[in-house]
């Protein structure tokens, strides 16, 4: 309709969107259509680039040489460097990450010393001594 020369109120009217939407389809086709390269900077990860990075973030991270079995930001954008030579800022590979669907998960925090029979015959014995317990209310 617009290489018909039809104005862009008559388009939205006849498509049924609103009229911004028209003149962002006629800015488009002006910079030469939707078959036009991407504005902005190019990708400098293919996407067969990319799925290499994921299998190896499915990995361990010990399997890398990191010496604890986390993954963070820091890490993963130092495999990515060592695999393609690439270098990204961390927030560029918490987007990534995003991409790959994974999300941010904390790790539970546990005391690795903590002798557990000794938590609770303390919480039995020597707690449940301390434990305030309610007074008694007066008759009358």
């Amino acid at each position: 309709m617009l290489l018909a020369g039809k104005g862009c109120a008559e388009i939205a009217l006849a498509v049924g969107v609103a009229r911004q939407t028209v003149y962002t389809w006629k800015h488009v086709l002006s910079e030469g259509g939707i078959d036009a390269p991407e504005p902005g900077r190019p990708a400098q990860m293919n996407a067969a680039q990319l799925v290499s990075v994921c299998a190896a973030i499915m990995q361990s991270p010990t399997a890398h040489g990191f010496a604890i079995e986390l993954w963070m930001l820091r890490r993963v954008a130092a495999v990515i460097q060592r695999m393609h030579g690439v270098r990204f800022s961390q927030a560029q590979v918490w987007r990534i990450l995003g991409s790959f669907g994974f999300s941010p998960q904390k790790p539970e925090k546990c005391v690795i010393e903590r002798d557990v029979d000794a938590v609770r015959q303390w919480k039995r014995n020597t707690w449940l001594a301390l434990k305030k317990k309610p007074r008694e209310k007066k008759a009358g």
